[in-house]
């Protein structure tokens, strides 16, 4: 297996990306979206879940196919994100037809990024406008790193961001998957130099240091975000809310088992995962191109959560410093050059 040619999510055909981010607010959205609805599910494990139209996308539920994703900083009010991307999909006339009546389905979450050093005084509820701007700006080739809905992310030790990898597999099929990683747990191991997800890396995307060859890891678990938003409560302030998308045509319920495998890619790359206090949700899409027999179902799981391991990686890696930040970017602790 390869990585595809952007190594973004959008090497899955007929997938585009947009971001929008406001940089004073130090947050953003981003939205996944197609020309023609997309089959999609949704399996969440972490404790603290935001979402909107997640319900529709049980494998019992009726409506199969969505017109877009969002994912999107602001915590509760972030969720406005998905009004603006309806919004602008109403004045194309895309959506769900009921009679003469066209509903656009725009699943999304949200992560907790309001007590980031951003100025949140806002008058008006902005993520209704930053979802539209992602939506309409939509295309193959998108930032990673602090854009969209990454842009105020903070994980335990560095900033977080919005990350993107991919893989084409030796049957043909594309993997792709996106992520905002605004985890309680770290993204690299005691030291800030190596990364959880090291072993599963594909040349130099996040560093090429390799896995860390200390022994004993992970027993002792230290935060900075935590030292830095006290007296909040910074177990109640994160999430890492993610899509892994592939041009394999399944069905709803294999869309939702892909979701479900995929969670593991979180757990490989985040240290702890799936706290009591993270929104962990892991959104799964087929475009529905290419032909898979049910045998390979497994492996296609396996090799999301391997992509999204490296996505997650690849946002802390790629994250840019900005004027107020809480804490550092892997990049400002360590010089490759």
């Amino acid at each position: 297996m390869t990585s595809g040619p952007r190594n973004l999510i959008t090497d899955v055909p007929g997938l585009l990306v947009g971001n929008a981010q406001d940089d004073a607010l130090k947050s953003g959205a981003t939205v996944l979206t197609a020309p023609n609805p997309f089959m999609a599910s949704v399996h969440v494990m972490g404790g603290a879940p935001g979402t909107r139209e997640t319900d529709l996308l049980a494998p019992d539920k009726s409506v199969s196919r969505v017109d877009a994703i969002a994912l999107s900083g602001g915590s509760a009010f972030g969720l406005d994100a998905c009004s603006g991307v309806a919004d602008a999909l109403r004045t194309q006339h895309r959506g769900f037809e009921v009679g003469n009546v066209v509903v656009p389905i725009v699943p999304g979450a949200i992560l907790f990024d309001l007590l980031n050093g951003g100025d949140k005084a806002w008058a008006e509820n902005p993520y209704r406008a930053l979802g539209r701007r992602a939506f309409e700006g939509a295309s193959d080739q998108f930032d990673l790193g602090t854009a969209g809905a990454g842009t105020g992310a903070l994980a335990a030790m560095q900033k977080g961001g919005l990350g993107s990898a991919s893989f084409v597999m030796e049957n043909g099929v594309t993997v792709g998957a996106l992520v905002a990683a605004n985890p309680l747990g770290s993204v690299t191991t005691p030291g800030d130099r190596h990364f959880w997800a090291a072993p599963f890396e594909i040349g130099d995307e996040f560093g090429g240091l390799g896995p860390d060859s200390n022994t004993g890891l992970g027993r002792v678990l230290t935060s900075r975000k935590a030292k830095a938003m006290r007296p909040a409560q910074p177990d109640k302030a994160n999430t890492t809310i993610a899509i892994v998308a592939t041009d394999a045509a399944l069905s709803k319920p294999q869309c939702h088992r892909l979701a479900v495998a995929a969670h593991d890619g979180i757990a490989r790359a985040i240290v702890p995962a799936h706290t009591p206090g993270d929104g962990d949700l892991v959104f799964g899409v087929s475009t529905g191109n290419h032909d898979l027999p049910q045998a390979e179902l497994g492996l296609l799981g396996h090799v999301a959560s391997i992509c999204l391991a490296r996505a997650i990686a690849r946002a802390v890696f790629l994250a840019s410093p900005a004027s107020g930040d809480l804490l550092p970017c892997w990049s400002g602790l360590h010089d490759l050059s």
